[in-house]
């Protein structure tokens, strides 16, 4: 099933179905149900007996294989790390995991899973595309996230992206257009995905048993899902230390955030870092109100007060170098040392 904000989505994209394309770039923001959409829309163009609005009927047996993961005309390409997270199989097939695995097995327990599309995933994808539809309809791809793709697997892929094989549908999911390679946009058909509003995310929300609905949904800006993964956040007490943390502008204890924050993925603490930040810009240099964190909008107010320009644009500057390069093998307690002493620095400068 999709999610109540996406049924207009789902209306206007079946306006493609007398002429569906080879390729479809679902992007939007992140933690809005791209993916889940993409899994509906692919078991919609699987299913022997669509409903008139192209959903799947969930009866047929294609449904059934869909739903038990094993429907042998679809496949699934992510990152080995997520693929773990979400219990996802890759992409390869049985016989060819078999054949690997006794090869596989040490190197793996030696090195953590890749969060990149890898280009051994799209060749292994590309002998899929080569076999016939076994039930003689479609056969579907759904590559998550799209940006996760890596040069040498990007390029892999263009070909079959210019020249598909009959009756192949690539589905492309991507929150970041702006870490796709050009050429393989341009081999697609964008469809940007809507963002709930605020009271409809509000409302699903609280349906789902979220409690502080509206204030974590401004932490995701606006994604429900992001919202209610903080929710259940196991890193939320430091989450919300951090906040006090940053709230104390000059007197921010840079070392002790780095103590404490070293064992969290980077990803996760330059998001709340940068969404801070980004509040504290808005505020400097237009006094708006909190986007992300209206709870401390006083706290704000009185960093922006103090914040010297230079190195807050400096600091601003920093976080973006780090950002492009979050998923590499880097020293944690390093990469935040540096940015909070920044942080720091950014009201110590003041004159």
């Amino acid at each position: 099933m999709i999610y109540p904000w996406q049924t207009d989505d789902w209306d206007r994209l079946q306006q493609l179905r007398g002429h569906w394309p080879h390729a479809l770039l679902l992007h939007g923001q992140a933690g809005i149900g791209k993916l889940r959409f993409a899994q509906h829309l692919a078991q919609g163009l699987l299913c022997e007996t669509p409903k008139p609005n192209g959903e799947p009927c969930g009866a047929c047996a294609a449904c059934h294989w869909f739903t038990q993961g094993n429907h042998p005309d679809y496949r699934i390409v992510l990152p080995e790390a997520l693929a773990a997270e979400a219990g996802f199989a890759s992409a390869a097939s049985t016989d060819e995991k078999a054949d690997k695995a006794s090869a596989t097995d040490d190197a793996k327990k030696t090195r953590a899973p890749s969060r990149e599309i890898k280009i051994e995933q799209v060749r292994a994808l590309l002998d899929f595309c080569t076999v016939g539809a076994h039930r003689g309809g479609a056969r579907v791809v759904v590559l998550y996230p799209a940006e996760a793709l890596n040069v040498a697997a990007a390029n892999a892929l263009l070909k079959t992206l210019e020249e598909p094989s009959a009756g192949i549908v690539f589905l492309l999911v991507s929150a970041r257009l702006d870490r796709l390679l050009p050429t393989v946009i341009s081999r697609c058909r964008q469809w940007p995905m809507s963002a709930p509003g605020t009271a409809a995310a509000t409302a699903w929300l609280t349906a789902e048993g979220v409690s502080d609905a509206a204030a974590l949904l401004a932490q995701a800006g606006g994604a429900p899902l992001a919202a209610q993964a903080l929710a259940s956040d196991e890193h939320r007490g430091l989450r919300d230390w951090t906040l006090q943390q940053l709230a104390a502008g000059p007197a921010c204890d840079a070392f002790a955030c780095a103590e404490a924050l070293q064992k969290l993925p980077v990803p996760l603490v330059l998001g709340w870092l940068q969404r801070w930040l980004y509040d504290l810009l808005a505020q400097r240099s237009a006094g708006a109100p909190p986007r992300y964190f209206p709870g401390a909008a006083a706290a704000l107010a009185r960093c922006a007060a103090q914040a010297e320009t230079h190195a807050f644009a400096r600091l601003m500057k920093s976080v973006t170098r780090q950002r492009a390069v979050e998923n590499h093998p880097l020293n944690p307690r390093l990469v935040f040392e540096e940015l909070f002493l920044d942080y720091r620095n950014v009201f110590i400068c003041t004159p």
